[in-house]
């Protein structure tokens, strides 16, 4: 259809909604972000009242298991759709089709997403998946290639897209013919005009539709869930180790992200998803980002709370959008009859009987109390469920209801009543601790329960600590200082306002109250790694006698692996490996005769028990072997609070406006409190452990610290799994475990904020990231980034002058730190461990607004897309 058709066709439908927007605007938000008002106080809370945290969910139990990253949790979804028998109930952001759930593809075709589900299909499995209907010129998801694709498998395979984005607004006619010639790249949204925007994304019932579907949730046969933070799509596989290097000059079959899934946003965005062939990132010469994830599977009553969440959803965009549009196509979905009912196993099912049920299995498990606490883990699979709770952000757009906003409500409750420390691992971190609007637009309290809980602290003495971790860069852009970076800065601004500036920030806060030394109670965080691509002269030799590059080979292999658009149905994906003219199979026979020594990846290095770099062989010169080292921010994708070893709080929110205010973005979250008890140490006193918290946290602490062995992409073990195989495999008591077993004891604290400070310290001599603490001002960003880079999307006449004058591309090593060459770099390298390191928070200080460009501002609706 023509964009003169479809103004035509929308034409139509706009309606005169240009005052109800602006009130919309300019009216409070509805959040449980004032103090003293409780929810139930408030009649659009009326028929959840009874339910904690007001939510549409009341307390239930089940069975939780953690998954620390993609890898393991990819490969027990794949398990699950395999042994689906009635129904598989997707709900994603974005869902790709062509995602490998096992690594490496070239051993694991058969579990390539779209192929399990067609197999699925085919033994008569209802599949219905729900993706967010994006705006095309603002993301690059292509949910319309996902429903095309994937219906065209089987008439079993059934996908809603959702919301439609109509023009709304007296321009908006206008404002659309602003948009007809601009393309994806041509579009900027941090500077489009208030009306620009408005028409882009439409509206639904005067509500303009900015907001996004963002939970992540796969339910199958009402048995077992999966959800968390990973959407199963493109960039978010990954191990443990988090390797960035994926070339494999001497078997390209060895290729672990393949096509697009090698991605880093930093350099290259994805861009038309559909095609394998438009991955523009040269992975012989630049890194992947690494995606750090959390997620879970679950099973149990719970799953009713869940099915009912999925079910509601379903039949409002059935009735919404699909039921006239094609008619006898779709069908609505029957819901559970009620809510899951709490149960354990032992016969306890209320929730006021927790403490006793924990105090029974604490005295069995303790007996005589002299003995070692890390001597007594608790059992692999424990026989009595969890405490378990679901929690939403859902509003009248999203869900066709009155506005809920209870993963909110359980932050805030969790936070004001923990005892000892909160943990939070999240993508975003934009929050207000100010009473009234002094902050606004931003509007969620959180950050204000943290204030007012260390504030507590202090005052009373106690031994208390948060932990926060976020990505470096949000929303990726390589330079930060160019003129499409101007929205990324704007969240920068935002995060930066909510932790340290702009006058109303925890830590100015904090200071305010008389606490002269904020980083006592709380520290924030990111995570950063390095890899070495295998460029070695293996490569030039096969080249040379093959007649093929090795990127031209590579891209032939994605052909084989990735080109969905020609995919049929049983057909033999080696379908060209006999053709002696194709280029994958002259490049793999030329390998074959040679031998290559180089390690593809040397990512294990900074893990526990790695190998030293100086062991590692490297086949080519020394020179060749520095250029080969690179690095990147390690992406936090999480969307977790982990307090007191006893409560998790596991879902697809972040910490921002958009997850939690309920009227923006939607999402899930369950509350997990497992009576599983676990001997150990708070603080340096004796303490009891939740099993499920304890050992995620721990988990987790270990692997920032370097402190887990290498994971390599195909190491199943027990915690690959779902929850109704095993639970989680944890080694309780190991050296390691000890080591993170008290988070508030003065040597763990000592080792954690130690191996943060030295790998920033050798991360920011060796690679000069940014941010960076180094970097006040621009002209500081120039003198410590701009100089020395090559960076993403230069002019190639300027990025050929800049190569000639030094310069090396971005995320590669700065050759002049290192005057004794490789061998220096790799002594300096040796002492990374892990991928922690700390949030440079003078980052750009001494810059008044870095979310401005000339005399241009983001409006007031470009504000609130990024909070």
């Amino acid at each position: 259809m023509g964009f003169g058709s479809f103004l035509k066709k929308v034409g139509a439908e706009i309606k005169e909604a240009g005052e109800k927007l602006e009130n919309m605007f300019t009216e409070e938000k509805h959040s449980h972000t004032h103090f003293g008002h409780g929810c139930h106080e408030d009649d659009s809370h009326a028929e959840y009242s009874e339910n904690r945290y007001c939510s549409f969910a009341p307390q239930s139990s089940g069975h939780a298991k953690w998954y620390v990253d993609g890898a393991s949790y990819f490969w027990a979804v794949s398990m699950a759709i395999e042994e689906a028998k009635d129904f598989i109930y997707i709900l994603d952001w974005w869902l790709t089709p062509e995602l490998y759930l096992r690594r490496p593809p070239a051993q694991n075709e058969r579990y390539r997403l779209d192929k399990m589900l067609l197999a699925a299909a085919e033994r008569g499995v209802q599949v219905r998946i729900i993706v967010y209907k994006e705006v095309e010129k603002a993301l690059t998801l292509n949910s319309m290639h996902t429903r095309r694709s994937l219906e065209a498998l089987h008439p079993n395979i059934r996908v809603f897209r959702h919301p439609d984005h109509y023009p709304s607004g007296g321009d908006a006619m206008s404002a659309l013919q602003s948009l007809k010639d601009l393309s994806f790249k041509g579009f900027n949204l941090a500077k489009a005009s208030r009306d620009a925007v408005e028409a882009l994304y439409g509206v639904h019932d005067d509500v303009v539709l900015f907001w996004a579907h963002h939970e992540k949730l796969c339910l199958i046969d009402g048995k077992v869930a999966f959800m968390g933070g990973l959407d199963i799509c493109f960039g978010r596989w990954d191990t443990n180790t988090h390797p960035i290097a994926d070339a494999h000059p001497g078997n390209l079959n060895d290729i672990v992200f393949p096509g697009q899934d090698y991605n880093n946003a930093r350099i290259y965005d994805f861009e038309n998803v559909a095609q394998w062939e438009n991955n523009k990132l040269d992975r012989t010469k630049s890194s992947r980002m690494g995606w750090a994830d959390i997620s879970i599977s679950l099973s149990g009553p719970i799953l009713d709370s869940l099915w009912i969440h999925f079910g509601q959803r379903w039949n409002y965009i059935f009735k919404d959008k699909y039921e006239k549009k094609n008619e006898g196509k779709y069908q609505a979905i029957i819901l559970p009859e009620a809510h899951g009912p709490v149960h354990l196993d032992d016969g306890e099912h209320l929730f006021g009987g927790l403490h006793q049920h924990f105090k029974k299995r604490i005295h069995h498990l303790m007996g005589d109390e002299e003995e070692e606490h890390h001597h007594h883990p608790p059992p692999l699979s424990p026989g009595a469920g969890a405490h378990i709770q679901l929690t939403r952000s859902a509003s009248p757009w999203s869900h066709g209801m009155k506005t809920e906003h209870s993963i909110a409500t359980a932050y805030m409750d969790a936070i004001a009543n923990a005892k000892h420390y909160v943990y939070i691992e999240n993508q975003f971190f934009i929050t207000a601790t100010s009473e009234g609007d002094e902050q606004k637009p931003v509007s969620n309290k959180i950050g204000r329960a943290i204030v007012d809980r260390i504030i507590r602290a202090h005052e009373n003495r106690e031994n208390f600590h948060v932990f926060v971790l976020m990505p470096a860069v949000p929303a990726f852009a390589g330079d930060l200082k160019s003129e499409g970076a101007l929205g990324t800065r704007a969240i920068m601004e935002f995060q930066y306002n909510s932790i340290s500036r702009g006058g109303h920030s925890i830590i100015q806060t904090l200071k305010a109250s008389g606490i002269d030394d904020p980083s006592r109670y709380i520290a924030f965080y990111n995570l950063r790694n390095y890899d070495r691509i295998n460029t070695s002269a293996t490569m030039a030799r096969v080249e040379g006698k093959s007649g093929v590059s090795y990127e031209a080979a590579r891209r032939n292999y994605d052909n084989q692996y990735q080109a969905n658009q020609d995919y049929k149905p049983n057909s033999d994906p080696y379908y060209s490996q006999q053709d002696p003219n194709n280029q994958y199979n002259r490049y793999q026979e030329a390998a074959a005769r040679h031998s290559d020594q180089t390690w593809d990846s040397v990512a294990a290095a900074y893990m526990d028990s790695g190998p030293n770099l100086h062991s590692l062989p490297w086949n080519g010169t020394p020179e060749s072997e520095l250029d080969a080292y690179v690095s990147e921010q390690l992406y936090i994708h999480s969307k977790v609070l982990i307090a007191d070893d006893q409560l998790v709080i596991c879902g697809s929110a972040n910490l921002n406006d958009r997850s939690q205010l309920g009227d923006h973005d939607s999402e899930i979250a369950v509350i997990i409190e497992d009576p599983t008890p676990v001997k150990t140490f708070m603080g340096g006193q004796r303490y009891t452990a939740s099993a499920f918290a304890a050992s995620l946290r721990r988990q987790l602490f270990r692997k920032h610290l370097g402190l887990l062995p290498h994971q390599a992409p195909n190491a199943f073990d027990r915690n690959w799994t779902p929850v109704t195989k095993d639970g989680n495999q944890y080694d309780w008591g190991s050296p390691a475990d000890i080591l993170v077993q008290d988070p508030l004891d003065a040597r763990f604290l000592s080792l954690w904020t130690s191996t943060a400070k030295k790998n920033t310290e050798i991360f920011s001599r060796a690679f000069h990231p940014v941010p960076n603490d180094k970097v006040r001002t621009w002209e500081d960003y120039d003198n410590f980034f701009s100089k020395y880079f090559v960076v993403p999307g230069e002019d190639p006449k300027k990025a050929e002058e800049a190569y000639r004058a030094g310069k090396v591309d971005y995320g590669h090593v700065v050759r002049s730190e290192f005057p004794g060459g490789v061998r220096e770099l790799k002594d300096w390298l040796n002492g990374v461990r892990g991928n922690l390191v700390d949030m440079p928070l003078d980052f750009l200080v001494d810059v008044d607004d870095i979310a401005k460009e000339g005399t241009l501002t983001l409006n007031s609706i470009t504000q609130e897309l990024y909070t």
